[in-house]
């Protein structure tokens, strides 16, 4: 039987193949797929298109039947690489209410959670380096 994950594999154009790797995954690793792209405003202050999404950032709902909605980012699943955001549920039949599951792809960040150093740090380091060669 073949191995299921290698840190090896660079790259397929097959669907597949890219569905087997993200499946197969670690944590660790399929967590860094987990990206959102930031909003304009954003992408401005922190010189990056996208961010990985974390717990109690704003997001906006790009695609779907929800589009256009935006909240807080309540829960992610990393086994499943699935979000949650507070207030957009659907009702079951016994009338409880369960939260929606978004693929972080189709959700686009308005505002980022600054309470972690580590992540602004992160951020700030690329913008810092993106002005240094724009000076040369």
């Amino acid at each position: 039987m073949k191995q299921k994950f290698s840190n090896k594999w660079n790259s397929s154009k097959q669907p597949r193949k890219q569905r087997k790797y993200l499946a197969n995954a670690p944590i660790h690793i399929g967590r860094k797929a987990l990206v959102a792209t930031l909003s304009k405003e954003l992408r401005k202050k922190y010189g990056r298109r996208n961010i990985e999404i974390r717990k109690n950032d704003e997001a906006k709902i790009m695609r779907g039947e929800h589009f256009g909605k935006q909240g807080k980012v309540a829960a992610i699943n990393k086994r499943k690489m699935k979000v949650a955001i507070e207030n957009i549920q659907k009702t079951k039949k016994d009338g409880t209410k369960v939260n929606i599951w978004f693929h972080a792809s189709k959700l686009m960040i308005i505002n980022l959670y600054n309470d972690d150093k580590k992540r602004l740090k992160k951020n700030l380091n690329s913008e810092e380096k993106k002005n240094v060669h724009d000076k040369k």
